[in-house]
């Protein structure tokens, strides 16, 4: 069996099975062409069409090892990255496993465009990753500000461990300093710029994730009957740990609706992300001392 064959055919399967994707692919194709190219041990960036790959001929057990991986994916429903153990960022790798939710924020587009620095009167000199979960958007942070130290939080140990290994990997330790916080009750204060991707999917959303999605630690995607839970805390305690002229960028994820009920009196600046423009909020010390937040509890899971 050639390459191209055996990639077809993994599509195929993928397709059949129906599985679900948002883990660093978004269709049966991509996710294909990453898992052959992955398990074969091949470059993951290939042009898979090029004769000397498409038409490589594969041994029996490369085939068998492909499809067992394959068989995996389709009966398992876990995504490829927790199979891999692999994810990326803005082309940045991170190790990832089933202790911390699988990187995929947005906000890493807010940091690599430099959407946010328009809002700072300077860079950032600290910086907080709240709800760090793997360290994805710390490492990128610590990427983005050379001269920043970053601090990245998580109430989950575990998620903190996994978060422990890729810091290392990325030789970050003397800038990167890992904090068991519940919210903002466990980190030192006096931030330049917040970070911020929490838990925020409303009950019902949660009670319709496919499995994919719940293979993910529930405590990094559960907001709450409207996905606000985490956050109203949150935001009330913003404005103490913001230094003059910081700014706090937060994801809601699908959630604008929600957020803005919870939050009628604020008026936050939407970033421009490549899945729409209403997924990641600013909001500058400044724009919390003008209109602090007036916390409206939940009614509807609309």
């Amino acid at each position: 069996m050639q390459l191209h064959q055996l990639i077809d055919n993994s599509q195929a399967a993928f397709e059949a099975a129906n599985l679900v994707y948002g883990h660093g692919t978004t269709n049966a194709r991509d996710e294909a062409i990453w898992l052959v190219l992955w398990r074969l041990d091949l470059p993951l960036d290939i042009d898979i069409n090029e004769p000397q790959y498409a038409e490589r001929e594969l041994t029996a057990d490369e085939v068998l090892s492909v499809g067992t991986l394959i068989e995996e994916r389709i009966t398992t429903r876990r995504p490829a990255a927790y199979l891999t153990q692999q994810a990326w960022l803005q082309g940045v790798s991170f190790y990832i496993d089933e202790r911390a939710i699988v990187p995929r924020s947005f906000i890493a587009e807010a940091l690599a465009y430099g959407h946010i620095d328009d809002w700072l009167p300077a860079l950032p000199k600290r910086v907080l990753d709240l709800c760090t979960g793997n360290a994805s958007l710390a490492i990128l942070s610590a990427l983005a500000y050379p001269d920043a130290h970053v601090d990245a939080a998580d109430i989950d140990a575990l998620a903190l461990e996994v978060a422990a290994i890729n810091v290392t990997q990325h030789a970050l330790t003397a800038r990167i300093s890992l904090h068991t916080s519940d919210g903002l009750a466990h980190v030192p204060g006096g931030y330049d710029l917040v970070v911020c991707n929490p838990p925020y999917v409303n009950q019902t959303s949660m009670q319709a994730l496919p499995a994919e999605y719940l293979a993910e630690p529930t405590l990094a995607l559960a907001g709450g009957l409207d996905g606000m839970d985490f956050i109203r805390p949150m935001m009330a305690a913003m404005p103490a740990v913001l230094n003059d002229g910081g700014a706090l960028v937060l994801e809601i994820g699908f959630e604008r609706e929600h957020f803005e009920r919870a939050f009628p009196n604020l008026n936050p600046i939407w970033l421009p992300t490549s899945a729409g423009d209403d997924l990641v909020l600013l909001l500058t010390k400044d724009m919390f001392n003008t209109h602090p937040p007036v916390l409206q509890e939940p009614t509807t899971t609309t």
